[in-house]
C-alpha cells in the first residue's frame, strides 16, 4: 500500500529532527526490537514513531515483519540525506559551543579618569579575566566625562560604561561596582596647609576658592560643594586636582586618588573627620540592547570581582 503525499514537505520542524535522530538509531541498531535499549523507550513507541516520520515525508521507509528489518530503497536515501542533516546540526552545535570559548570582537568601554587606583581594582581584573577567556578580543577604552560616558552608552558608540552613580537616565541599567570616599584637600602652598583642623573655622573654610565638578552627582553630595565658595569648575577628577595642586584653590578628590600626592606631602585633606562624601560608582549598559557575547563576558567577570 503506497503512503506516498501529494505535496513535498514543506518544512522541516523540530519533531521531525527527532524523528529522523530515532530512524538513524533503528537504521544503526538493526531494528526496531536491537534500537529499543539505545532509545529507552519500547518496541510499540519506535514503531510509533517510525510510522509518524513515513506519514511526514510520503515515504515507506523499511519492511518489518517475520521476514525481519530491512530498509526500502527510499529508505536507504532518507537515510543517508538524515545523516547529512544531523551532521551539519552537529557542526553548527560545536562551532557556536567555540564561539562562546573562543571570543572574538570588540569591547568598546568609558571610563571616568582615575578609576585606576580604586584598590579593589574590579574593572581591572574584569578586563584580565575577559582577555585570558577571548585572546582575540579587541578592547578600546575612552577615559571621558561621566555625561559622555551615558550618552555613549545611549547611543551605542560604547558597549559599557563606569560613571559615578548619580540618578539613573531613562534607556540605562546600573550595577553598582563599589563606593569611595572623597576629601576637602589644599595643597603646598595655600594659606590653609599649615592651619591646624581644630583651629580652621567652618566660615574660613567656606571663604576660600574652590572647585566644582561639571559632571552629575547626587542631590546630597551637591549639598558639600554648595557650601563652598566655587569660583572654578572642572570636568573630571584630573581638571579638579590640576586647580588643587596650584595652592590657590581647595576641592574633593578621591583619597584613593590623592594618596600619591598626601604621601609625598603636596596635599592634606581638610578637616576630614566632617569634610567627606562617600560616591557610588556603577557600570551602565543600555537597556534593550542586543545580544552581543564579549560585553556579557564581560559583564559576568565584573560580576564575579564582586
Amino acid at each position: 500500500m503506497s503512503i506516498r503525499r501529494p505535496d513535498p514537505l514543506a518544512q522541516v520542524s523540530d519533531f521531525d529532527i527527532r524523528l529522523l535522530r530515532l530512524f538513524r538509531s533503528v537504521v544503526e541498531c538493526g531494528g526496531f526490537s536491537a534500537a529499543e535499549g539505545a532509545l529507552g523507550i519500547g518496541r510499540s513507541a519506535i514503531s510509533q514513531q517510525m510510522s509518524d516520520l513515513e506519514q511526514r515525508l510520503g515515504l515507506r521507509l523499511c519492511q518489518r515483519g517475520r521476514a525481519g528489518f530491512a530498509l526500502t530503497e527510499e529508505g536507504r536515501e532518507v537515510y543517508q540525506a538524515s545523516q547529512q542533516v544531523l551532521s551539519a546540526l552537529e557542526t553548527f552545535r560545536t562551532e557556536v559551543n567555540g564561539l562562546h570559548r573562543h571570543l572574538r570582537g570588540e569591547l568598546n568601554i568609558g571610563l571616568t579618569d582615575n578609576l585606576v587606583t580604586v584598590p579593589q581594582m574590579r574593572i581591572t581584573h574584569a578586563l584580565a579575566r575577559l582577555k585570558e577567556r577571548g585572546p582575540d578580543v579587541r578592547i578600546q577604552i575612552r577615559m571621558i566625562p561621566p555625561g559622555e560616558v551615558e550618552q555613549g552608552v545611549l547611543g551605542g558608540s560604547l558597549h559599557v560604561g563606569v560613571v559615578p552613580q548619580a540618578g539613573a537616565l531613562p534607556g540605562l541599567e546600573y550595577l553598582p561596582l563599589y563606593s569611595e570616599r572623597s576629601q576637602l584637600y589644599c595643597a603646598v602652598g595655600h594659606p590653609l596647609f599649615y592651619v591646624d583642623d581644630d583651629a580652621l573655622e567652618d566660615r574660613r573654610l567656606n571663604d576660600q576658592n574652590a572647585i566644582a565638578p561639571t559632571f552629575r552627582l547626587p542631590t546630597e553630595i551637591q549639598a558639600h560643594y554648595g557650601a563652598l565658595n566655587c569660583s572654578a569648575s572642572a570636568s573630571d577628577r584630573e581638571g579638579m586636582a590640576f586647580l588643587i595642586l596650584t595652592g590657590r584653590y581647595i576641592g574633593y578628590l578621591p583619597d584613593h586618588y590623592a594618596r600619591q600626592w598626601v604621601q609625598q606631602g603636596r596635599l592634606r585633606a581638610l578637616k576630614p573627620g566632617t569634610r567627606f562624601y562617600d560616591l557610588s560608582l556603577a557600570s551602565v549598559t543600555r537597556k534593550g540592547r542586543r545580544p552581543h557575547l564579549v560585553l556579557e563576558s564581560f559583564l559576568e567577570a565584573l560580576d564575579a570581582t564582586g
